[in-house]
């Protein structure tokens, strides 16, 4: 059984999911850390990855990536990184087709890969709550709802794709306070990119979140949207990366 504490690290987090005992979303985690998503691919997709982070910085805000290929450490963000283990799940695709879920990709890793860290909307949650808004994720215990949009990223090279946007409900004057607060963390997502008409995006049905779970929708509460760093995952299944031998996926997230 995981605990939670006030003085929980990211270190203390790393080593649970470096032993395979923590599987779990980390959003409500390590109070005080910042949180990241984690793209792996080879280095010849790589530049091209690194392009469309350049191009479309709202949903993939670049933390850090790895300082040479096969390197397994971020030393940018902490020291003690191991990139291929240190992450609650994998999810790896070949050929835009996922193909594996893991809590590990040790099998998999091959030395010319490069790791890049994204910023999370995880991290300003704890902000939120400080405020006193409730997230609604949190409290119900579940993943973040998060939704494809109709809004185009900049593509660069074989990486494109419409956004991906995260959606927590709140009431009218929570949401006001909630653009003022993550206004402040740009790093990790910013301010929301939508308040209220989940049609505006392309959504029909926030009950039906294309990936993490629904929330609960009260009758005073608006949605509010974010950028969010599933996007990538969005321009891996364009992108089609192609496999070069049968043991190595051409990009891991």
């Amino acid at each position: 059984m995981v605990v939670t504490s006030d003085s929980e690290s990211g270190l203390d987090i790393r080593r649970l999911c470096r032993t395979g005992d923590f599987v779990e979303p980390t959003s409500g985690r390590a109070p005080g850390y910042v949180q990241c998503n984690v793209v792996m691919m080879p280095a010849d997709s790589a530049h091209h990855f690194l392009g469309f982070c350049e191009h479309n910085p709202r949903p993939c805000p670049l933390l850090a990536m790895s300082e040479a290929p096969g390197s397994v450490a971020l030393t940018a963000l902490a020291a003690d990184i191991d990139i291929r283990t240190d992450l609650p799940q994998y999810r790896i695709w070949q050929d835009g087709m996922l193909t594996e879920r893991c809590d590990n990709v040790t099998h998999v890793w091959e030395d010319d890969w490069i790791a890049f860290a994204l910023g999370c909307s995880f991290s300003f949650e704890e902000a939120l709550i400080g405020a006193g808004i409730a997230v609604r994720n949190i409290i119900e215990g579940v993943n973040v709802p998060m939704y494809r949009t109709n809004i185009p990223c900049t593509p660069a090279g074989p990486f494109a794709g419409n956004m991906v946007v995260s959606m927590r409900p709140m009431p009218a004057a929570d949401a006001i306070e909630a653009i003022q607060i993550c206004a402040r963390f740009p790093s990790v997502h910013g301010a929301p990119i939508h308040i209220g008409d989940p049609g505006h995006l392309g959504i029909d049905d926030l009950g039906r979140p294309d990936f993490g779970d629904p929330v609960t929708l009260h009758s005073t509460d608006m949605p509010v949207f974010w950028a969010c760093g599933v996007t990538p995952q969005v321009a891996v299944e364009n992108a089609k990366p192609a496999l070069r031998s049968p043991t190595n996926p051409a990009t891991c997230l």
